[in-house]
């Protein structure tokens, strides 16, 4: 008689509970919004029976809660695909321009890691490697939450940033661009096909921002894939070993999600269908002079409101992206 699987049970069940929770927040979800109708409704029946406009401003409050919580349940549900419920695994990228490329990547950073600060999710800096004079050439970072890939799908791109640049004495408007990958930490097992021919392996010494978490010796491991040229990173494990298993996982994630989208895109030709932005295409604008604005270019959702868009505050334009992203499979 085989032993049981002490840690499989265990995983098992945390998987359950896990789902167990999910469905208990959707259903105390509805049941909220679903409260705030009724009670909605109640009100405007009795300020029209009794004729009283003193209820209007009453009636305006719990409207305007009713759509925003009404809004959110609608955006999860729109949350579906294969991935979408797993943590997530962010690389920014610095494009050219030096150090005001570099200082964008560092604001980028900031941005999302702000973001998920306010959603209650846990940041890991995987990789990061410092601008020569500020900012970011590039950083990877695990986002770990209920649907954070699912919501961070949505800024994989390039990203421009027009501003009047710190770092010029003229004065001068400058545009500056940052590569934006994003890829889900699959937690099931996969099976991905890797052949060990196909993969150069480097070390290198581990550096910049993470703590003691990061290394300061030669067990940062970088893995290309040589067929696609995709690179993974790993530096903030503990030893050359761990690195080498996470940078592993990623790519095969990595890897995964892209044969994917390769038979979605096979099945968009049988269609006739024409993909309107590939990777590493322009999908947003940050505008901070001649004037402020912060448009997405694929779905139109924009924002005067720079600052506080920066500071993390990048829910609309998700949303708006999942609800493009829903009429385009209709």
């Amino acid at each position: 008689m085989e032993a049981p699987d002490f840690w499989n049970d265990v995983e098992h069940s945390n998987e359950v509970m896990k789902t167990v929770k999910n469905l208990r927040d959707t259903l105390e979800a509805f049941a909220k919004v679903e409260e705030a109708y009724e009670e909605l409704g109640v009100l405007i029946e009795m300020a029209d029976e009794e004729d009283d406009a003193s209820l209007l401003p009453e009636i305006e409050d719990l409207f305007n809660t009713f759509k925003e919580e009404f809004e959110t349940l609608r955006i999860q549900t729109l949350l579906s695909g294969e991935f979408d419920k797993d943590n997530a695994v962010i690389t920014l990228h610095a494009g050219a321009g030096g150090t005001e490329s570099c200082d964008w990547t560092g604001m980028l950073f900031r941005m999302y890691s702000r973001w998920a600060e306010k959603k209650g999710y846990e940041t890991e800096i995987l990789d990061y490697l410092e601008g020569d004079e500020a900012g970011v050439k590039s950083v990877t970072m695990q986002i770990n939450g209920e649907n954070a890939y699912g919501y961070l799908k949505s800024e994989k791109g390039v990203h421009r940033l027009v501003r009047i640049s710190p770092f010029n004495a003229a004065g001068k408007r400058q545009t500056s661009f940052s590569s934006c990958d994003v890829m889900p930490d699959i937690e099931e097992d996969i099976s991905v096909d890797i052949r060990d021919e196909d993969l150069r392996i480097d070390t290198y010494r581990s550096s910049g921002a993470g703590g003691q978490h990061i290394n300061k010796t030669s067990s940062a491991i970088r893995i290309t894939h040589l067929p696609t040229g995709i690179v993974v990173q790993c530096q903030n494990q503990r030893s050359q070993h761990q690195n080498k298993d996470k940078a592993m996982k990623m790519l095969m994630s990595k890897l995964y999600v892209l044969k994917q989208q390769e038979n979605q895109e096979k099945l968009d030709d049988i269609r006739g269908d024409v993909a309107e932005n590939g990777f590493g295409s322009q999908i947003r604008s940050y505008v901070m002079q001649p004037y402020t604005m912060v448009k997405d270019l694929r779905t139109g959702a924009e924002s005067s409101n720079v600052g506080g868009v920066l500071d993390g505050n990048i829910d609309p334009f998700m949303n708006a992206y999942l609800k493009w992203i829903s009429l385009k499979k209709e």
